[in-house]
C-alpha cells in the first residue's frame, strides 16, 4: 500500500529508532508514529526519551551505547517487546572532543557510531530476516569524507582529533550497509545509509568556538531542523520497492556513489566487518543467514 506521494504506509508496521530522545530521531518517529507505526523509542537520557516516547503514546527504551551491556540488553527487551521488526534504524551517535575509553575497552565515539549498532543489528538480525522487507537504515554523515579507516588503530590511539574520528565512525557506517546488503542477499533484508544534512541540534555543544558558531544566525543560516533531516529517514522507511536502494548512500534525498576511494571499497568493507566481530565476539559467517 503507497500514499500518494507514492511512498508505501507505516500502519502496521513496528520502527525501532535508537537515539530517539532528540535531534532527527526524535522528529523521525513522531512522523513514523503519525504515518501509523508502532515505533520504539530509544535513547540514552531518561527524561528526554520518556517525554518523547509520552508524546507519541509508547513506553521508552533507555540504552546507553557507551557500554555494550546496554546495547544486548536492549536487544534483549525489543525481541521480547516486538513479535516483528520492520525498520532498525540505527541513528544513535554523537563525537566527544577529547578520547575516551568505555568501560568495553575502545574509544567511545567508534563504540557509539559503529560498534554498538554493528551489535545491534547482528542481534536482532534473525528477527529482522523473518520480516518480508525488513530495513536497516544508518544514519551517516557527509563528514565520511574527512575519515580514513585504519584497521590497525580502530580506536584511535594515535593522534586522535575528533571531527576525522568522527568521520571516520560514518564512513564506517556506509562500509558497514555496503557489506550487510551483500551479507543478506537472498533474504528479505535490505540496508540503506543516509546523510541527514548539517542539523540545527545540539551535536556541536562543548566544541568552544565552532559551537558558538553553528548556534549563532550564521550557524541557522546553513543548517536544516530535526524535522527536514528526518524526511530523509522517512522516506526510506517508506520506499515501496527497498531492494532498489539495497546497499545505497544517501544525500539528503540523493543517492549518491561512492565518492571517497574507502567509501567504495568492497574489500576493507569485508575486512572492517571481520574485525569489528572480533572485537565483538561475534562469528563473522558468511552468509550471515540461510
Amino acid at each position: 500500500m503507497t500514499n500518494q506521494t507514492g511512498q508505501a504506509g507505516l500502519r502496521g508496521k513496528t520502527v525501532v529508532i535508537t537515539g530517539a530522545s532528540a535531534g532527527v530521531g526524535a522528529a523521525a518517529a513522531r512522523r513514523m508514529a503519525e504515518l501509523g507505526a508502532t515505533v520504539a523509542v530509544v535513547g540514552r537520557s531518561p527524561e528526554k526519551t520518556a517525554a518523547v516516547a509520552r508524546s507519541i503514546g509508547t513506553e521508552p527504551i533507555i540504552a546507553d551505547f557507551g557500554r555494550l551491556a546496554d546495547v544486548r540488553a536492549l536487544a534483549e527487551t525489543l525481541l521480547t517487546r516486538y513479535p516483528v521488526i520492520d525498520v532498525l534504524a540505527n541513528n544513535a551517535g554523537g563525537t566527544i572532543a577529547r578520547r575516551t575509553v568505555t568501560e568495553d575497552g575502545h574509544e567511545m565515539t567508534f563504540q557509539v557510531n559503529h560498534l554498538a549498532p554493528f551489535l545491534l543489528t547482528h542481534l536482532l538480525l534473525d528477527r529482522l530476516t523473518e520480516t518480508p522487507d525488513a530495513r536497516v537504515i544508518a544514519t551517516s554523515s557527509q563528514a565520511h569524507g574527512m575519515g580514513r579507516v585504519d584497521l590497525d588503530d580502530l580506536d584511535s590511539s594515535r593522534g586522535y582529533r575528533s571531527f576525522p574520528v568522527y568521520g571516520t565512525t560514518k564512513l564506517e557506517n556506509i562500509l558497514f550497509t555496503r557489506e550487510l546488503a551483500r551479507r543478506t542477499q537472498g533474504t528479505s533484508v535490505t540496508a540503506t545509509a543516509f546523510h541527514p544534512g548539517v542539523v540545527a541540534s545540539d551535536f556541536y555543544r562543548g566544541y568552544g568556538l565552532a559551537g558558538r558558531i553553528m548556534r549563532s544566525p550564521i550557524g541557522r543560516a546553513v543548517t536544516v531542523t530535526p524535522e527536514k533531516a528526518a524526511e530523509a529517514l522517512v522516506r526510506l522507511a517508506t520506499t515501496p520497492d527497498p531492494k532498489s536502494v539495497n546497499g545505497a548512500y544517501f544525500n539528503l534525498l540523493r543517492r549518491r556513489e561512492p565518492k571517497y576511494r574507502q567509501s567504495g571499497d568492497p574489500e576493507l568493507a569485508r575486512r572492517l566487518w571481520e574485525r569489528s566481530a572480533a572485537m565483538l565476539g561475534i562469528t563473522a559467517t558468511e552468509p550471515l543467514t540461510s
